[in-house]
């Protein structure tokens, strides 16, 4: 799929059939748009600046949308100033995730419409991005941590087509996060911190998980209105 983007704010710009086929089919993504338009959850912003994801599915989908922010303006740093040394397939490789991580945001943000939280700022200012040791760890970091919240919060997902959409995305991110493992170590595309006993990915909870990303947020993400009953 051809995206434009804009090298400046790390936008995308996607055809309307381009996006419809990303999410499978078309079919699938009408109807979770669907859904979301009708949904009565409420998302709640805090005058304070901070925004929280609501509760249900729409706070599902909006804690993704908010970890695919964070990661997609990661991303788009690291190919705008390149840490020293970086090899051309290095610069492929974080390109290419750059756009898939773009693709995500603007997916969640278009399927949420009104009920999307704000759009984040992020705080970077701890990442020497010159440093290759540096953005590495903190892209297998975001990866990681990226793929245990969609493990952690998979189960609680009540609507078959938005658990159809986070399987697509998390096995995305599930490859992601091996390239990077793999940059860091050679070979080691399955690290043992991210695998259980059972050989079973790491899962971690809403509640595990946001506190690490706010870390790297000026605008915090928080979950007060979330229900884990349903």
């Amino acid at each position: 799929m051809k995206t434009d983007i804009n090298p400046i704010t790390g936008n995308v710009n996607m055809a309307r059939r381009s996006f419809l086929r990303y999410a499978g089919a078309g079919v699938a993504t009408a109807a979770v748009v669907g859904v979301t338009a009708c949904h009565k959850d409420r998302i709640v912003v805090d005058p304070g600046g901070s925004s929280d994801i609501g509760s249900g599915d729409i706070g599902i989908l909006n804690y993704a949308y908010a970890l695919e922010q964070l990661e997609a303006a990661f991303y788009t740093q690291v190919v705008s100033s390149p840490y020293s040394g970086m090899s051309s397939v290095e610069l492929t490789y974080m390109t290419d995730i750059r756009d898939h991580e773009i693709v995500h945001r603007e997916f969640f943000k278009a399927a949420l419409g009104a009920k999307a939280i704000m759009s984040l700022t992020p705080d970077f200012s701890k990442i020497d991005f010159g440093s290759r040791q540096q953005v590495l760890a903190t892209a297998k970091a975001f990866e990681d941590l990226g793929v245990q919240a969609y493990d952690g919060a998979g189960y609680l997902i009540k609507d078959a087509n938005y658990l159809l959409i986070a399987g697509k995305i998390v096995s995305v991110e599930a490859r992601h996060a091996a390239l990077i493992s793999n940059l860091i170590s050679f070979g080691s595309f399955v690290p043992d911190d991210q695998i259980d006993s059972n050989g079973l990915n790491k899962s971690a909870t809403i509640a595990q998980v946001l506190p690490t990303a706010n870390a790297f947020l000026k605008t915090k993400v928080t979950a007060q209105a979330f229900n884990y009953n349903g």
